[in-house]
């Protein structure tokens, strides 16, 4: 038996950001047509930390992985991340493991992925301007998937490490010089002229009045994944149309849908498959709120095996 190994590296070669919005459009689709087998994540507790069983099956594609992902909270004080994550890939017809590949990095990937997809399907078209609160790796990859899918102009990086702010501006910039590119501006204006915002962090409490969101706005946030978790103002949630990856998902896990009582509108795979529509004008306010789903970690993680294939990524190993 043969296991392919991809690293960190491998994975972001193997899955550009416009091919991981296309494996988010499937894996949300299966999701929400119920054609995917997604058990609740299987949580196991040590003494000093918890690790997470992630599994899924997409039935359309016959995409069948397993993430294993460990949150210890002592880690940095050694040296290393509070947290780490890989994912198994299995052959759906045999159950044999075809590929392990680093986790950080694929989940990295099928976040900022949804979110992409989220905004094209939800921005307004002439979307231009971007304000992204959380200069950390969910941030980035946010980022990464709106330029992928709308023409923008400008970018705004809110961060309250003002180091932080600076080195993803100067990354942005040194990327696509043409992008005017403005670190922790006053909230009022960073909100107010915002066409889309992007909220990537681990705040407990909304990060701006949401009385500042201009009509058309469209937000993503996907940072807070427990009810005592806040990025958004439950003033805007109730005024935007609601969209989430997964409806019994978030009514259980984010403090964003929990605490605005938010009238959810759909799930993006009933938009996708032509179920609910999405954006029906331009002055309307969408709020795309996603927790994650192990069905993205399968999708993408096929779709990185598969190009990984072709490119010759990762070393094998004969396991037996």
């Amino acid at each position: 038996m043969k296991i392919r190994i991809l690293t960190a590296g491998d994975v972001r070669t193997a899955l550009p950001m416009v091919r991981a919005i296309e494996a988010m459009r499937a894996a949300y689709g299966q999701f929400s047509s119920g054609h995917a087998t997604v058990p609740l994540r299987s949580r196991l507790h040590t003494e000093n930390g918890v690790t997470l069983l992630m599994p899924a099956h997409l039935h359309d594609t016959a995409d069948l992985a397993v993430k294993i992902v460990s949150v210890y909270g002592d880690n940095p004080g050694k040296g290393l991340p509070a947290v780490s994550a890989m994912v198994v890939v299995l052959d759906p017809e045999t159950g044999r493991p075809l590929a392990l590949m680093d986790g950080d990095s694929l989940t990295a990937l099928r976040t900022g992925a949804g979110g992409g997809l989220a905004a094209e399907l939800l921005a307004r078209r002439d979307a231009k301007i971007v304000t992204l609160f959380g200069a950390g790796v969910q941030g980035r990859a946010q980022l990464a998937a709106v330029l992928a899918v709308r023409d923008i102009e400008r970018v705004v990086v809110m961060d309250k490490s003002a180091a932080a702010a600076g080195a993803l501006a100067a990354e942005i910039q040194s990327q696509q010089d043409s992008l005017q590119v403005e670190i922790n501006l006053p909230v009022e204006r960073a909100v107010r002229n915002a066409d889309i915002i992007l909220a990537a962090t681990t705040t407990m409490t909304p990060l701006f009045d949401g009385g500042l969101v201009s009509p058309g706005t469209h937000i993503t946030a996907v940072g807070s994944y427990t009810p005592e978790m806040q990025e958004i103002d439950a003033a805007v949630v109730q005024r935007a149309k609601v969209v989430v990856d997964s409806r019994e998902a978030c009514r259980a896990e984010t403090g964003d849908i929990i605490r605005s009582d938010a009238d959810i509108h759909a799930e993006l795979g009933e938009i996708v498959n032509g179920r609910a529509a999405g954006r029906e004008n331009d002055a309307e306010i969408t709020f795309f709120k996603s927790v994650g789903l192990a069905a993205q970690d399968a999708a993408a993680a096929a779709a990185v095996l598969a190009e990984a294939k072709t490119q010759g990524l990762g070393t094998e190993f004969q396991m037996a």
